[in-house]
C-alpha cells in the first residue's frame, strides 16, 4: 500500500510581547483569515483615498461656484451702475431736449409777433376795415378754394394755430349751428362782414359786441388738421375771400 501524505493547513502566527516582559501572548492565523484581514484593509484604504478624491472633487467644484457668484454679482453691480449712468444721461438729455423745445417755440412766438408787427404798419390812408388779411396764422393752409356749390375756402389748421380778424371791425356774434360747433361773425362797418367757422373744437378769444382790429386772435385750434371754413360777404352778397385777400403773410 501506497503510503497517504497528509497535507498541512498552512497557519501564521502572531505573537505580542509586552515591553516589560510581564505578559506575552500568541495568535494564531490561518492563511484564508490572514487573506481576508488584508482584503478588508485594503477596502478600507480604497475607501479612504475615495473619500479624500471626493472631498477635494467636491471643494473644487464649491470653488469654482463661488467664484461663479462673485464674478455674477459682479457683473450685476456694473450692469447697475451702467444703468443709473444711462438714466441720469436720459434724463439730462430730456431736460436738455425740453429746454430746446421751449426755446423753439419761443423763437417762432417772437418771429410771429415781428411778423404780425410788421403786416400791421399799414400805409398812410388805407381802410384796415376791409377784411384782406389771411384769417389763420402761418400754420393755417388753404385747402379748398371758393366756388358756387363752396361758397367760402376751407383751410387746414393745425394745433395752436390762430384764427385771426381779417379786419378792423365789431364780433356781430359768437355762436353754432348745425353744421359748425363754432361761427363767430365781424361787422366791418363798410358793407363787409366775414364769418369763421370751425369744425373741431377751438377756444374763442372774444365775445359778442367786442371791438377787434386787424390781426386780433379769434380762436386757438386745439387740435391738428382742424377744417376752418372763412366767408366774406358784400352789401349781403357772399363772394370769393380771395378776391379783398392780400398775399398771405
Amino acid at each position: 500500500m501506497k503510503q497517504q501524505k497528509h497535507r498541512r493547513k498552512e497557519s501564521f502566527s502572531l505573537l505580542l510581547i509586552s515591553n516589560t516582559g510581564k505578559e506575552t501572548r500568541q495568535f494564531f492565523l490561518s492563511l484564508k483569515t490572514l487573506r481576508l484581514i488584508i482584503i478588508l484593509m485594503l477596502l478600507i484604504c480604497i475607501t479612504f483615498v475615495w473619500n479624500i478624491y471626493r472631498s477635494g472633487t467636491h471643494y473644487k467644484s464649491e470653488s469654482e461656484l463661488r467664484q461663479k457668484l462673485t464674478s455674477s454679482e459682479q457683473q450685476v453691480k456694473r450692469l447697475e451702475s451702467e444703468r443709473e449712468t444711462l438714466s441720469a444721461q436720459n434724463a439730462a438729455l430730456t431736460e436738455e431736449n425740453e429746454l430746446y423745445r421751449q426755446a423753439e417755440i419761443v423763437k417762432a412766438q417772437i418771429a410771429e409777433m415781428s411778423e404780425v408787427e410788421q403786416s400791421t404798419e399799414e400805409a398812410p390812408g388805407k381802410d384796415t376795415s376791409v377784411p384782406s388779411q389771411y384769417p389763420c396764422t402761418a400754420g393755417g393752409l388753404l385747402k379748398e378754394s371758393y366756388s358756387e356749390e363752396h361758397p367760402f375756402i376751407s383751410i387746414s389748421a393745425q394745433q395752436e394755430d390762430r384764427i385771426t380778424v381779417a379786419g378792423d371791425g365789431t364780433v356781430a356774434s359768437v355762436g353754432a349751428d348745425d353744421t359748425y360747433p363754432v361761427v363767430i361773425e365781424i361787422d366791418h362797418g363798410n358793407g363787409y362782414r366775414s364769418r369763421y367757422m370751425c369744425r373741431q373744437d377751438v377756444t374763442v378769444q372774444v365775445e359778442t359786441g367786442q371791438q377787434v382790429q386787424s390781426r386780433d386772435t379769434l380762436m386757438v385750434i386745439n387740435a391738428n388738421d382742424t377744417q376752418f371754413d372763412y366767408q366774406v360777404i358784400y352789401n349781403e352778397q357772399v363772394i370769393d375771400p380771395l378776391l379783398v385777400l392780400e398775399a398771405k403773410g
